[in-house]
């Protein structure tokens, strides 16, 4: 299974490696940036430049939860390998951790004095790493929201940043 997101407002799950379309969802109002899969595979989140993230249930192929809390366009999101807490990076120079049962924001990171192009949990870990256009990463500890370590070095936006 591979999901996309679209410019057009839509995410598509596509069979791998025929390429037929599975199903696709809508409920966004601006553009989608990102999408992730729950670790179980029975979910996804999506993240798009309406300010939204939204959780999505395959199986009903609908949106059983949208989380508000950005100002600006949302960049990028991932969920957490336990499958309880997803983030999001957004172009109001925050990050934000979700907790998926309570449906509300764990705690909001700041620190980035640019937009934070992207955001990914270190596999088995509250670490989070993040990227942004100030030029910088950062490592954040997801529960409390407190910045670890900033790695400096680039001369333009950082766009992305990925664990091994």
């Amino acid at each position: 299974i591979v999901v996309t997101g679209s410019d057009d407002r839509l995410w598509k799950m596509w069979a791998f490696p025929d390429g037929n379309i599975l199903t696709t969802g809508e409920g966004h109002t601006e553009w989608l940036s990102g999408c992730c899969f729950r670790p179980s595979g029975t979910q996804l989140v999506t993240s798009s430049g309406d300010t939204t993230v939204r959780i999505w249930e395959l199986s009903r192929r609908g949106c059983i939860l949208t989380l508000k809390g950005h100002s600006r366009a949302v960049l990028g999101c991932s969920w957490h390998s336990c499958g309880d807490l997803v983030a999001s990076a957004s172009m109001d120079s925050t990050s934000k951790i979700w907790d998926v049962n309570s449906e509300r924001c764990k705690c909001t990171m700041r620190g980035h004095k640019d937009s934070v192009n992207s955001i990914e949990f270190l596999p088995f870990s509250s670490t989070v790493l993040t990227s942004s256009a100030d030029k910088t990463l950062s490592l954040w500890d997801s529960r409390t929201g407190l910045r670890v370590y900033t790695f400096h070095g680039h001369l333009h936006a950082c766009n992305h940043a990925t664990f091994n």
